[in-house]
């Protein structure tokens, strides 16, 4: 238990640092002369460089376990929140934005690690979800109770205090954090880097449900952590504290719905649930797009139907897990978790340069987000069709693979 608590603790910076450009991007704008593309690409500099550390993070825990890799990752996340705080141009919080993402890295992939280590594939879900709905209490946290300390404090002074929780919770993992025991048999040396990436991709039964993960993560993080501000603020005239309250009712919703697909899963299993919640999101995006701009109370409980939807990482993850062997599982958790990030990244990117070449176009706020939503509807109900067609577990003879 004592290492489960250390590792929720991190991944509620993790989740904090996902969503908190959406508050601060007032600030950034106005001190760092920050427009709409900027903004989109600075949070996809920490989901890229969060999704490319993957692959050294999933070779990390196979070799060395997770206590040491975690801990020396965090050290590269309190050097990043530092560099922010003292941003003063947009390649400097560029580059910070990169080495917070590459520091929260493997946060969540240790708890996968570790969960998939001492769990069977049937309680991995279970969990992983656990992990991820009380971790996600981050994510309320950049919303109003940042609003609080950006009023009192300032966006550079709040960000140093950061760098100090993060700093600490390095160290709570250095003393508290416990890996898992070694794996009977003889010892094997873990697949090389690269080898380890060729063994995920050459998995045919995972081909189907890529492109799924690819976009589902990125269309929810895009609204919460990105655009649900900008959106509110010049379309419904909302102002920083309804904002933030805003901002934080959904990253409550996100936290919720992490917990309430464990039922359904357990009911339902891992395919179903997550085909169910996709097409509840779609529906969503394409409401926001037709009728959103009509009344602010219906676009936010639209934005609170993303949330509460939008999360089936967990669920996803697990109908994954379950086409790979235990001495794949940190290679194969964390390439996993290349596609979700590395998705998050380009849909955080493409969707800058949407609202960004629409702007140019002459299009007013309403019509621009408007399309936005569509793009995002279309995307996730593309590749959950690709996704119905995919394996809902393996063969035997796949399953029983070294």
């Amino acid at each position: 238990m004592t290492s489960f608590a250390i590792l929720l603790l991190a991944y509620t910076l993790s989740q904090f640092f996902r969503a908190f450009l959406a508050v601060i991007s007032g600030d950034l704008t106005r001190d760092l002369g920050l427009d709409q593309g900027q903004l989109g690409s600075l949070q996809a500099a920490w989901l890229i460089a969060f999704a490319l550390s993957q692959f050294p993070v999933g070779y990390a825990l196979d070799r060395i376990g997770p206590r040491r890799t975690l801990a020396g990752f965090l050290l590269v996340a309190v050097a990043g929140t530092v560099v922010f705080g003292l941003s003063r141009n947009y390649a400097a919080a560029l580059a910070a934005l990169a080495l917070i993402g590459v520091g929260c890295a493997p946060i969540l992939m240790a708890g996968f690690y570790l969960a998939a280590r001492l769990y069977s594939p049937r309680h991995f879900a279970t969990m992983s979800s656990f992990l991820i709905g009380f971790g996600s209490i981050g994510d309320p946290l950049s919303g109003a109770p940042l609003a609080y300390f950006l009023a009192a404090y300032g966006w550079r002074a709040t960000v140093f205090g950061l760098a100090g929780i993060v700093a600490l919770t390095a160290l709570l993992v250095v003393l508290l954090l416990k890996d898992p025991p070694p794996l009977p048999g003889a010892p094997q040396r873990p697949a090389s880097l690269l080898g380890g990436i060729w063994q995920m991709v050459t998995k045919r039964p995972l081909w189907l449900i890529f492109p799924f993960t690819f976009v589902s993560y990125g269309v929810t993080i895009s609204m919460r952590g990105l655009w649900i501000a900008p959106y509110l603020q010049t379309v419904h005239g909302f102002g920083l504290a309804a904002t933030s309250y805003a901002a934080m009712a959904m990253g409550s919703a996100m936290a919720l719905g992490a917990l309430l697909v464990l039922p359904l899963h357990g009911r339902l299993g891992a395919k179903p649930t997550v085909v169910a919640f996709a097409v509840a999101v779609s529906a969503a995006f394409f409401a926001l797009a037709l009728w959103g701009a009509a009344s602010s109370r219906l676009a936010v409980g639209l934005f609170l139907v993303i949330g509460l939807f939008g999360v089936t990482y967990a669920v996803v993850m697990a109908h994954a897990r379950a086409f790979m062997s235990p001495r794949e599982i940190g290679r194969g958790v964390t390439f996993m978790n290349f596609v979700f990030m590395g998705g998050a990244g380009v849909m955080q990117w493409l969707s800058g340069r949407l609202v960004n070449a629409l702007d140019r176009q002459g299009f007013d706020a309403p019509a621009t987000y408007g399309w936005l939503f569509v793009f995002m509807g279309v995307a996730l109900a593309a590749t959950l069709v690709v996704y119905v067609a995919s394996s809902a577990e393996p063969k035997p003879a796949a399953s029983a693979a070294p």
